[in-house]
């Protein structure tokens, strides 16, 4: 099909679009974007895909009567030995896992302040800054910890910053523009750390089997919902191994902008 008989959409923004069940026939994405985006369920034939980068949760994707997913999982864990640890299976091993988080980030910490303060507010090709991850991962750990499993009904520093598409909620912050210095940042995430510390330090086989209580109260997640104490603490650890790689990412590039020698100097 020839560019005259196209249905032309170039460089339309849809935001909080509803595509359920939508079919694409003879469509073109060339140069798209996708943020915050659900696949599930979706069916593509007689596609053409290079030059494609996908970053996110990937399950059950069968290309070419391939599930790739398991191989994108065994290769992640060997580029990075120490990955398999953030997805414990007992209390010692949680324990174990929040060790090397903590030791992991006090890495990804340091080379943070080698850069300039004003560095750390940048995005790199449209991802949260720095300073913005860490305010997240308050959130995550507000959320999942303190809120679901220690069953504060509004944990939330005013700081703190869910997901950009989230849909608002009463009582949860949501300044994305807010440009605290690191240190304000980092006197937040060590208060979530340590909810987190404090959790698995006592963690038994029994707590952790254990669902949660009802949550009351609006926020996120949904007041009324349940889950596995496991579950909660394996998001914060997925969250926390995710997000710190793409700050490792995007600190890199961030110091090869800047002047020679610069960086290194700060």
């Amino acid at each position: 099909m020839s560019h005259n008989e196209l249905s032309d959409l170039p460089e339309k923004k849809f935001e909080r679009a509803d595509m359920t069940g939508a079919r694409f026939t003879s469509a073109t994405f060339r140069g798209a974007t996708f943020r915050a985006c659900e696949f599930q369920n979706v069916v593509m034939r007689g596609v053409e895909m290079w030059d494609t980068t996908i970053d996110g949760e990937i399950k059950n994707l069968v290309i070419n009567g391939v599930d790739v997913a398991p191989l994108v999982d065994a290769e992640l864990d060997r580029r990075h030995p120490e990955r398999p640890k953030f997805r414990p299976t007992d209390p010692d091993g949680f324990r174990e896992a929040w060790n090397l988080n903590e030791r992991l980030w006090k890495s990804t910490i340091a080379k943070a302040r080698g850069l300039p303060p004003d560095a750390l507010h940048e995005s790199v090709d449209g991802e949260w800054s720095f300073i913005q991850t860490l305010r997240h991962l308050a959130f995550a750990t507000e959320s999942w910890v303190a809120r679901c499993i220690l069953g504060n009904s509004s944990p939330w520093h005013a700081l703190s910053l869910p997901w950009d598409t989230m849909t608002p909620r009463p009582g949860v912050p949501h300044d994305r523009d807010a440009r605290p210095s690191l240190d304000d940042a980092l006197a937040l995430r060590q208060d979530a750390m340590a909810i987190v510390r404090r959790v698995v330090d006592g963690l038994t086989d029994e707590q952790l089997d254990s669902r949660t209580e009802p949550l009351v109260g609006p926020g996120w997640p949904d007041e009324g919902t349940t889950f596995p104490v496991r579950t909660c603490l394996l998001i914060v650890l997925n969250e926390e191994w995710w997000h710190r790689m793409y700050a490792e990412r995007d600190l890199a590039a961030l110091a090869d902008l800047e002047p020679d020698g610069e960086s290194s100097s700060r």
